[in-house]
């Protein structure tokens, strides 16, 4: 696949939900949690609204040169009292579109969210994958991200 050369990231839009919800579907984690149905269940619009609302959480899309959404992650800037009062920066959701792999784009996303952590006097970047995605692994320590933790998750 020939790479992608101009890719915009921009906040995301509301008429963005659908293509975001079938990229975080169109995989076999993602597929069982999502549901793609038509209408979209109201569940994801509420879910956006809040998130367009706090001002420490970005959910932003990658736009190819055709105005296509090909991908999307979000960044959310945690303050905290350790590390001095340190804010860090918890990246989520990275998906780029099946068909849009292989091109840097997940690379170009992840740039553009460690340059606005910094730029929010975030003195760290985190993100987690499940441990079964040893591709993403290994692309997330090819660019720089070390393993430093063991998540844990309890779900409801």
């Amino acid at each position: 696949m020939s790479a992608i050369s101009e890719i915009t990231i921009r906040p995301a839009r509301r008429e963005d939900v659908g293509v975001i919800v079938g990229m975080l579907a169109d995989d076999p984690l993602g597929g069982p949690r999502e549901r793609i149905e038509n209408p979209l269940p109201q569940s994801y619009f509420r879910a956006f609204e809040k998130l367009q609302r706090d001002p420490n959480i970005l959910l932003v899309v990658a736009v190819d040169g055709a105005s296509a959404v090909v991908g999307c992650l979000q960044l959310c800037i945690l303050p905290g009292l350790s590390s001095q009062g340190a804010s860090r920066g918890l990246i989520e959701d990275v998906r780029v579109a099946s068909h849009c792999r292989s091109r840097g784009i997940g690379e170009q996303m992840l740039q553009w969210a460690v340059v606005e952590a910094r730029a929010r006097e975030c003195k760290l970047v985190e993100l987690l994958t499940h441990h079964t995605r040893v591709d993403a692994q290994r692309f997330y320590e090819r660019l720089g991200f070390a393993r430093s933790h063991v998540g844990m998750t309890l779900r409801f």
